[in-house]
């Protein structure tokens, strides 16, 4: 069957932002997360100023949430291989979080410049966003369920969890990350409590904090 117009459309679209992205990676170590950075992968990518502006009008808030998702996806490729079926709640978060930083370590370089321009409090909302996007999917992929407020106190905390450990890895290496996450996990008792109405983190405050001890971890 061949392709309509619209699926070609968007079968460039998805090609061409995957394209960018990789160039990206390759250049934001030294340019940095910014206009200049969207333009210079941009033509690395072989795309025209009108393409770029086509497929990026957000620029560089654009091409952050490419990365995300990239990494979301990555993770999720990652856990395909587990059965969540028989797996503890506990192990369940656990090993959604480690595939989930796995995959940002991948990028580390990168992530370090992508989590600086998150930091700007214009760009708070969409930060917030994105991780919202990726503690979803781990909970969907556990078996999660809610539809009352647990659905979002369990992102609300996961949310924090996800972002703090990403953090320390960057800052402190796998093994620290490790000790922190079964940290946070035990601080909210394994989870279960939250169906008791634990009471979601400050998420924006402690994003903040993440990301720039992202920005300023070690090379």
């Amino acid at each position: 069957m061949s392709q309509t117009a619209a699926e070609a459309t968007q079968d460039w679209a998805d090609k061409a932002e995957q394209r960018v992205l990789d160039e990206a990676l390759r250049l934001s170590p030294r340019l940095g997360w910014n206009a200049g950075l969207v333009r210079a992968a941009a033509a690395a990518a072989q795309l025209s100023p009108g393409e770029t502006d086509l497929l990026l009008p957000q620029g560089p808030r654009d091409l952050a949430a490419i990365l995300a998702r990239r990494h979301d996806a990555k993770a999720m490729e990652s856990l395909a291989k587990l059965d969540p079926a028989a797996l503890k709640i506990r192990q369940k978060i656990r090993e959604g979080v480690i595939a989930r930083i796995d995959a940002a370590a991948h990028d580390s370089e990168a992530v370090r410049r992508w989590a600086a321009f998150l930091a700007f409090p214009t760009n708070l909302p969409l930060a917030l966003s994105l991780l919202w996007e990726s503690a979803d999917q781990l909970w969907r992929w556990a078996g999660d369920v809610a539809t009352d407020e647990n659905h979002y106190s369990k992102r609300a905390i996961l949310s924090g969890i996800l972002v703090s450990t990403l953090a320390v890895d960057l800052a402190s290496g796998r093994e620290s990350a490790l000790k922190h996450l079964d940290a946070r996990i035990e601080g909210v008792m394994a989870f279960e409590k939250w169906k008791a109405g634990v009471k979601a983190p400050n998420l924006a405050a402690e994003f903040l904090t993440a990301l720039a001890k992202m920005r300023y971890a070690r090379s």
